[in-house]
């Protein structure tokens, strides 16, 4: 049989069950001594087993084989995806590149994953690991998981049809998701081609920012967040399991389908949301709000207020700020900025800046608007609103320094006139 979608659940980090066959889920035990249906009981632990209750993440899955029936793990050769950030100087300039180009050959989902940069290790179990995809073929009979970090996935060009061992995740453009470390899946193109980002997460796992003075409502509610019922592959066959493991890739012949859980209980499993639901928040005063407004989820540090890594949209929404420039200011940051575009335009970007493309503004790099955007917004009538309408880009923002790759700095796709945008900035000044 071929795993197909059979619904969600609603809500994040909740307390999940699910059977895609009547009595699979075991009542009031997590073990018995046969479980039902002669399926074998296993538990996926995304927390240490004495994590406090509310941070305690894990889940029981009742399934066809146990995960441990695979081939021996073989090195795998997929150079352009790795966690190799270099050791060398970083340069202090602002970079930006052009949409990562389709594959000319059939390629994966796997296969297509570009490193553009990153921070800390999966050995350190901090910091992220920043990446581009672009495919145009399914990944026939194979199967991946990342035991080096949770990754979020965030389509910027077809959709996605996400198989998981607890079910299935479709996604388009415009909506994430969400697999946790360790999770095998599999992922198919029903567009015949998919590009877009996404970020591995060495640190704690995501989660909803607490909302302070805000309130109870706001940003992203956690009713829209989307985990899958459970549904199941159960063929016998010669498969491929990938695994990421601590910066490499590796590769393991498997005899059946990874993704025959036929039920599942508890809290770690993968769910997708759609930014077009977040309830933006900005000012009906004055002044520009700082970004963190528009966080979406974050993975906290060991810093209070600090966080590993924030996941930042900014969506549709009303400007209507006055004696204000409504576009986001000049500034420098101690964080670091790695931005996207999933579609339309950014509004402090006139040109240059294409759904599919992506900017890098490390700590203390001088950005914000370009000359077209600061001269247009320096004389707008602030009677009038202004509706932001038809875009959705995004920022991972780190607290260290984020580390472009090689390929990334050399790939034919980098602008390397950035700068240019802003050459046209005139001088104003006047002491009159």
């Amino acid at each position: 049989m071929t795993i197909r979608s059979n619904g969600y659940q609603s809500g994040f980090g909740n307390e999940f069950a699910s059977e895609a066959v009547d009595g699979a889920l075991p009542q009031g035990r997590n073990s018995p001594q046969r479980v039902a249906h002669g399926l074998y009981a296993e538990q996926l632990s995304g927390t240490a087993f004495t994590a406090p209750r509310h941070a305690n993440r894990r889940s029981w899955l009742y399934r066809i084989r146990p995960a441990a029936m695979h081939g021996t793990f073989a090195a795998y050769e997929q150079p352009r995806f790795h966690n190799d950030f270099g050791d060398g100087p970083v340069p202090p300039d602002q970079l930006r590149w052009s949409p990562l180009p389709m594959p000319q050959q059939p390629v994966d989902f796997v296969d297509g994953l570009f490193t553009m940069a990153g921070n800390g290790s999966p050995a350190g179990q901090h910091g992220v690991g920043i990446h581009l995809y672009a495919a145009n073929r399914d990944m026939q009979g194979r199967y991946f998981y990342d035991a080096d970090g949770e990754l979020l996935i965030v389509p910027q060009q077809g959709r996605l049809q996400i198989a998981t061992e607890m079910g299935v995740l479709e996604i388009e453009p415009q909506q994430i998701a969400v697999i946790p470390r360790g999770v095998r899946f599999t992922v198919s193109l029903p567009d015949g081609e998919a590009r877009g980002y996404v970020c591995e997460n060495f640190g704690a796992m995501l989660q909803l920012p607490d909302l302070g003075p805000i309130g109870s409502n706001g940003l992203a509610n956690s009713r829209d967040f989307l985990t899958p019922n459970a549904a199941y592959e159960d063929v016998d066959g010669e498969f491929e399991l990938i695994a990421k493991f601590q910066g490499h890739l590796w590769r393991a012949d498997v005899g059946h389908s990874p993704l025959d859980v036929v039920a599942w209980h508890g809290n770690y499993a993968p769910c997708q949301y759609d930014l077009r639901r977040f309830n933006a928040i900005g000012s009906i005063s004055y002044d520009h709000p700082d970004p963190s407004i528009f966080l979406v989820l974050h993975s906290p540090s060991d810093t209070p207020g600090t966080s590993n890594l924030d996941f930042v949209i900014f969506p549709p929404r009303w400007l209507v700020a006055q004696d204000t420039f409504r576009p986001p200011w000049f500034h420098r940051n101690i964080a670091s900025e790695f931005m996207g575009l999933v579609h339309g335009a950014y509004d402090a970007k006139a040109e240059g800046f294409s759904p599919g493309g992506a900017s890098l503004h490390n700590s203390m790099s001088g950005h914000g608007p370009d000359a077209a955007t600061f001269e247009k917004a320096s004389a707008a009538d602030l009677a009038k609103p202004d509706v932001i309408a038809d875009t959705m880009a995004f920022m991972f923002e780190t607290r260290a320094v984020i580390r472009p790759t090689q390929q990334a700095l050399q790939a034919t796709h980098r602008q390397r006139d950035y700068q240019a945008c802003w050459a046209g900035l005139k001088k104003h000044f006047s002491a009159d």
